[in-house]
């Protein structure tokens, strides 16, 4: 079984993604996930929302993405070296854990979180999210995007020898849905296939 512990995970993680930062920043998002954001860019501007923050940030691919299309843009990931990147590309971002988000209630009007999740396991999920949703005002719209499978399950993956191994906590459809249910409506959601048995779970929840 996978160990759990939150801070031997986020250690973990951190190594690992300072590691890869820089093949993952110069590497394209699929078209999905280009495509996924551009609806949700669309829907902030019909609701004339001005902010976002990235859960995650990574080295800044969405973010720069956010921040060009006029969004006030914030994010936030456990790797120094991912967020030293944001910040050569003039993006607002801090080294933080999911489970500590350095700003105030409130503070913005829609949330961002793609493949970032999907490290979070489930006995922390729901902190997590109440983390987040913390963060977002009465109403935001938050996308979230993970790695899902037809049954859930938790295992580490190693794809690569040169940045090691990472956690993932993979959910079935219901098992997602019934966690997010309880901070919010799913207003939108849409799959599609990856690699053997996994698809991609991506979501607007509209919070409470």
């Amino acid at each position: 079984m996978p160990t759990t512990d939150r801070a031997a995970l986020e250690s973990a993680l951190t190594d690992y993604y300072d590691r890869e930062a820089g093949h993952r920043h110069d590497s394209r998002l699929p078209a999905d996930r280009e495509e996924v954001r551009a609806e949700f860019v669309e829907l902030l501007t019909s609701e004339g929302r001005t902010s976002v923050l990235e859960v995650g940030c990574g080295p800044g691919r969405d973010g720069v993405a956010l921040s060009a299309a006029g969004l006030a843009y914030a994010g936030v990931d456990l790797a120094p070296e991912s967020v030293r990147r944001c910040v050569q590309h003039g993006l607002d971002a801090r080294v933080a854990s999911v489970h500590a988000l350095p700003y105030d209630d409130d503070a913005f009007d829609a949330g961002w979180t793609m493949s970032t999740l999907l490290h979070v396991p489930a006995v922390d999920l729901t902190a997590a999210l109440t983390e987040i949703t913390r963060v977002l005002r009465p109403g935001a719209p938050l996308a979230i995007g993970v790695w899902g499978a037809p049954v859930s399950r938790e295992e580490h993956w190693e794809e690569d020898a040169r940045f090691g191994s990472r956690f993932f906590s993979l959910r079935s459809d219901g098992d997602l849905r019934a966690a997010v249910d309880a901070f919010g409506v799913v207003g939108r959601w849409r799959t599609w296939p990856g690699s053997a048995d996994l698809h991609y779970q991506w979501l607007v929840l509209r919070c409470r």
